[in-house]
């Protein structure tokens, strides 16, 4: 469903562009296809573009509504194996068969716990230096001047 009407060019345009499979030469030649002055063109691109926002912005939403229910699920998964296991733990039944599963608690691999601050710096690994972006464009913000680095102005379309 699209938000304006749109010619049969510009859909044409739209479920190209909504296509994931789609290789991105056919979407600039279906554009180079059409025929119509910039004004024109311009308008139609505009409305597959407003189209493709509120696509986005639905995708988005579903998302985040699909990862707060994984959230859910993984959370009930672990409240209720923790209650399993706490009931197998309490009756003394680690390990048994069912006609569908077999449920056993065993050691997991060990692992690895450190002191913090305490392991030698033989056994880290040294990572480079980071640039710190944010304090240096600050910097160049308040006119400070690096021989090895700029704030650079660009431009991109806006479409009100």
């Amino acid at each position: 469903m699209t938000l304006y009407e749109i010619t049969d060019e510009y859909r044409q345009l739209l479920e190209i562009a909504e296509d994931p499979d789609m290789d991105p030469d056919v979407l600039r030649d279906t554009m180079e296809a059409i025929d119509a002055d910039l004004e024109d063109k311009a308008d139609g691109y505009a409305k597959v573009i407003r189209t493709l926002e509120a696509d986005e912005a639905g995708l988005d939403a579903e998302i985040k509504r699909l990862q707060a229910r994984k959230s859910t699920v993984a959370g009930n998964k672990a409240r209720i194996k923790g209650v399993l296991e706490a009931s197998m733990r309490a009756t003394g039944k680690t390990k048994f068969k069912t006609r569908l599963f077999s449920f056993g608690i065993q050691k997991n691999p060990a692992s690895l716990v450190l002191a913090e601050g305490k392991v030698p710096t033989e056994y880290c690994i040294l990572q480079e230096p980071v640039p710190d972006k944010k304090r240096i464009a600050d910097e160049l913000k308040a006119g400070a001047h690096f021989d090895w680095a700029e704030l650079r102005q660009t431009e991109s379309l806006r479409i009100r």
